[in-house]
């Protein structure tokens, strides 16, 4: 699938039938070879947004998978990196994709749960890719006063998000399609993966920000094009504790 070093049809259907987790630590060693790793354009677009606000001092990658994100940390942070996650498969390929010694500071690797983070209020921006959609609304609430709690006073957390497929468009049937297989895989097996889509709406995520104590600020990523009324294609949300 995807590519020639990309996971075969069968081993999608073993990760898709399995936990999260333990999905994620089958998938981890082909994962950079899916479409599922966020793009080089995104990142390298990440990147230019945070430069004007940095210095950074400590950068915490918040669900790294592979680590691309804390890729981006080791360019924009002066002292330490960490990248926490739960999957021991996909802590491995970032080790292995972030030795010491290849530009930045070095990055430390946590095996965690994003929803119980192990840190003190010790960093000064935290930033996660592409994760969000593992996250019932429910936990939403949960991840951001965890990461509120590992800023200090002035710490930010950013992120970005892309605007929501037009309705009618491919991505939108797409998106609606892969939402509603998930939610029938869930109900009729276990363990349940949990991946979904539509789940991470702007509004809502702006109200749980804000209720964990962040104050929020968008910035339109603008080398990312922009939608046919003139909108951003996508924002980077930047959550600051106060």
């Amino acid at each position: 699938m995807f590519t020639k070093q990309g996971p075969t049809l069968r081993e999608l259907a073993v990760q898709a039938l399995s936990s999260t987790q333990r999905g994620y630590d089958l998938l981890a060693p082909k994962f950079d070879h899916t479409p599922y790793r966020t793009p080089d354009r995104v990142l390298d677009s990440v990147t230019r947004a945070l430069e004007p606000l940095g210095p950074f001092g400590t950068g915490l990658d918040v669900c790294c998978g592979t680590g691309a994100g804390a890729g981006v940390l080791r360019q924009v942070c002066r002292e330490r990196v960490v990248g926490v996650d739960f999957s021991a498969g996909m802590l491995a390929e970032a080790r292995a994709a972030l030795p010491p010694g290849t530009g930045g500071p070095a990055v430390d690797w946590v095996r965690a749960d994003a929803l119980a983070l192990p840190f003190a209020p010790s960093f000064d921006l935290a930033l996660s890719i592409g994760a969000f959609g593992h996250f019932l609304p429910a936990d939403r609430f949960g991840l951001f006063a965890e990461v509120y709690g590992s800023l200090r006073p002035g710490g930010r957390f950013v992120f970005p998000i892309g605007a929501p497929p037009a309705v009618g468009s491919r991505a939108y049937w797409s998106f609606l399609g892969f939402d509603a297989a998930m939610r029938v895989r869930n109900a009729l097996w276990s363990p349940k993966f949990i991946m979904y889509y539509r789940t991470f709406r702007l509004s809502d995520v702006l109200d749980d920000l804000t209720g964990a104590g962040f104050s929020v600020r968008l910035m339109a990523l603008t080398d990312l094009g922009e939608r046919p009324d003139g909108s951003p294609r996508a924002r980077l949300v930047v959550a600051t504790r106060e």
